[in-house]
């Protein structure tokens, strides 16, 4: 095993109160691809921050390989003495790096170079930290969110690059899709602790049940043997005076043990706040249009949304997609067509900007819009404090500026506001921004459960296959041109049938452009073949994915074992690195048949 070119071992800091890292670790090895994950505030970004050198911890080991270099994605760049991005994100640049690596990277993150740094939204900012970061092609590279502020076509090129950067990685996401692909180790930080999982987060929540599941058991255990010995100590025969002493001693540390035991942060428990119910049709939208000037945002554009319904909006950054959410509920007048909106509407609305927080306000304040110590929720007063709970705030939150929250909490506070007025339609403009997976969770068992109707504009692609109905994209991704379309179904459902038009397209003018000529049939006419190598693939390839797939079963068996992890984690690791090897082999295997078995099939017919 090749040594490791960073690595923080038994990391501890605290602010002050309970520590927030207690013996964290993290190691990174070269060609690492490692996902950070944890609940919000459980000091994913700090540690990182230990390990770009931003912060220093108060005790543990920091290693650093002398002639390895390091680059960290800010959350706030600093401009300062730069005239344009382009120059900002050269100076990342070493003495023997390529100038054109920012210019490409630029280009592919919606940037031209020449902007003015002091002009930038906080998204563009962003990505202008991201190309300065990615340009040198460090040895590590440490990403905090970078899929921020990114539109769904950026996200897919940014996982590309990431698959196939030389540069050893630790990302912190909230984008289940891109850790899934991106990610081949986890490392999961809770109460001040990490463990790590050699496997990629598609692998995560399933083994970091099983980890809480096996200490519940201990915790049980432990609290068993801990009446076994009080029942001992106080029925028990009189043995010698030191080994009662002894055996008084290690039943105190099992208590302590037990006392001191800290479980598991809890979920956010909430269900929202339900109006009265709205007309069987909620929006009809018929032919309606929407230009700036010459550019054409939204060309003739009709929609009837029903009750129960739940849409998702896509589509590259300045394609319109709000502006298309805001003329369906009524925020916007269309240049031309009309959007009726239904009887009974009580809308609400998440912005994804977070425009309605005043930093200035308490948490107690907004959530009860100063109207004392309670708000009414389903019809019900509770005290706010006792609804802060539900939403993992503590009572001595209450007085919080909203300023001293984290992008996390404030997504959460936001949340929990929303949840609580009573609403049969939901607008939801980049929900899962800043959330963690547990939110995350409980956000997409809300939607996928309310009664009232949804619409949503995410770029998160599982966010929206797990919740949607239907999907409204543009008819051009890549180029935008004021057409949309409605698909049915998710966005993986989306892309299905995007694909099979584009290829019934291709089909139409394959075959207008088809000469038609004697010649073209003619008994004598060369005939184009397979190849014998691509003959023997296709013969042998069904032989080596059924072996494939019995290897995988074999390894399969043997790690349903639940107890083997804890038992033997070396082998519980190396069997699942083998099964990752198996099972990319044989989807390998399984492409490259299907695209030969095409290839014959058009060639015969």
């Amino acid at each position: 095993m090749a040594p490791p070119i960073l690595k923080l071992d038994d990391i501890f800091l605290s602010f002050g109160g309970a520590p927030l890292l207690a013996g964290a670790s993290l190691q990174i090895e070269a060609g690492d691809k490692i996902c950070l994950v944890g609940r919000n505030g459980s000091g994913k970004s700090t540690l990182l921050k230990i390990a770009a050198g931003l912060v220093e911890a108060q005790s543990g080991e920091v290693f650093r390989h002398p002639s390895s270099t390091v680059r960290y994605l800010e959350q706030a760049p600093d401009f300062v003495g730069f005239n344009t991005v382009q120059a900002y994100a050269e100076a990342g640049l070493g003495p023997g790096d390529d100038p054109y690596r920012v210019t490409y990277l630029l280009s592919h993150l919606g940037l031209t170079g020449d902007e003015d740094p002091r002009m930038l939204s906080g998204g563009e900012s962003r990505r202008a930290a991201l190309a300065r970061v990615m340009a040198p092609e460090p040895d590590i590279l440490l990403l905090d969110e970078p899929t921020n502020h990114l539109d769904l076509p950026t996200i897919e090129w940014l996982e590309g690059e990431l698959q196939k950067t030389r540069s050893a990685l630790v990302l912190i996401s909230h984008d289940r899709r891109f850790l899934e692909k991106v990610s081949t180790a986890t490392v999961w930080l809770d109460r001040g602790t990490s463990r790590r999982l050699d496997r990629g987060f598609a692998h995560f929540e399933a083994w970091r049940d099983q980890v809480l599941e096996a200490e519940e058991l201990e915790q049980h255990k432990l609290g068993k043997s801990i009446e076994r010995e009080e029942h001992w100590l106080r029925y028990g025969v009189t043995a010698r005076r030191k080994r009662n002493m002894r055996r008084l001693g290690e039943l105190q540390t099992m208590r302590s043990n037990y006392r001191g035991h800290k479980g598991p942060q809890g979920t956010v428990q909430a269900t929202v706040s339900e109006a009265q119910e709205s007309g069987k049709l909620v929006i009809e939208a018929d032919k309606i249009t929407k230009s700036f000037g010459e550019r054409a945002i939204v060309t003739p554009f009709s929609i009837r949304v029903h009750r129960g319904d739940c849409i998702g909006l896509v589509g590259p950054n300045g394609a319109g997609k709000t502006t298309l959410l805001k003329m369906l509920t009524g925020q916007l007048s269309p240049d031309s067509g009309t959007v009726k909106l239904g009887t009974n509407l009580e809308i609400a609305t998440l912005d994804q900007k977070r425009e309605d927080l005043d930093p200035e306000d308490t948490l107690a304040n907004y959530l009860t819009d100063g109207r004392g110590e309670s708000l009414l929720v389903n019809g019900e007063q509770r005290h706010v404090t006792g609804y802060m709970k539900e939403f993992l705030f503590q009572p001595e939150q209450a007085r919080t500026p909203i300023r001293n929250l984290s992008g996390g909490e404030r997504a959460r506070l936001m949340l929990a506001r929303i949840l609580s007025r009573p609403t049969n339609l939901l607008i939801l403009d980049e929900p899962t921004n800043d959330l963690d997976i547990e939110t995350l969770d409980l956000l997409q068992e809300i939607v996928a459960g309310f009664p009232g109707t949804v619409i949503l504009v995410s770029h998160d692609r599982d966010f929206l296959d797990r919740t949607v109905t239907s999907t409204i994209a543009p008819a051009v991704p890549d180029a935008p041109d004021g057409r949309w379309i409605e698909y049915a179904g998710g966005y993986s459902d989306m892309l299905v049938q995007r694909k099979g038009a584009l290829e019934e397209r291709r089909k139409a003018e394959k075959a207008a452009e088809k000469p038609k000529t004697p010649e073209a049939s003619a008994p004598g006419s060369s005939k184009v073949k397979l190849s014998f190598k691509q003959k023997f693939a296709l013969e042998n390839l069904p032989k080596e994915m059924a072996k494939a797939e019995a290897e995988i079963a074999k390894r399969e068996q043997v790690m349903a074992d639940p107890n083997l992890f804890t038992r033997d984690p070396a082998a519980f690791n190396r069997l699942a690195s083998e099964m990752e090897k198996l099972r990319a082999g044989l989807t390998k295997m399984e492409e490259e048949w299907l695209e030969l078995e095409m290839l014959r099939e058009e060639l015969e017919g």
